[in-house]
């Protein structure tokens, strides 16, 4: 291989300088990446995490109307505890780590709320800004 050849994307990536697509504002909750801090969602766009239970590939997680930094993988349709769906995993922009999915579409009518919402496992985001 010559000297001036690219190093491979990854490898950027790496060494790139940590930059979010969005940083979330200070004066609200929200919920961060728990492998590298990126902001994924204000406290405000959580759905549910009492009244009703949300269950990841590997554990606990929250519904939320909307998320920021993630990227989406291409829909594929799967069978979760509330029936066939069609989901998409969603990923951090900026570490690459899944996170969830997001509900692109039910086949089940008493399960359409959940379109267009996003899941993410607490086991892979963290409190950010004014918990107690």
């Amino acid at each position: 291989p010559e000297l001036s050849e690219e190093p491979p994307a990854e490898m950027v990536k790496m060494t790139k300088s940590k930059t979010f697509q969005a940083y979330l504002p200070n004066c609200h909750r929200t919920y961060s990446c728990i492998h590298c801090r990126a902001h994924l969602a204000n406290h405000d766009e959580l759905i549910s995490k009492a009244i009703l239970s949300f269950q990841g590939s590997q554990g606990r997680a929250y519904l939320f109307n909307s998320v920021v930094n993630v990227g989406c993988g291409p829909a594929e349709e799967r069978v979760l505890l509330t029936g066939l769906h069609a989901v998409a995993d969603i990923y951090c922009e900026n570490c690459k780590t899944t996170l969830g999915w997001k509900y692109e579409h039910a086949f089940e009518s008493s399960q359409k709320y959940k379109e267009g919402k996003f899941i993410i496992e607490l086991a892979h985001m963290i409190k950010d800004n004014g918990w107690e």
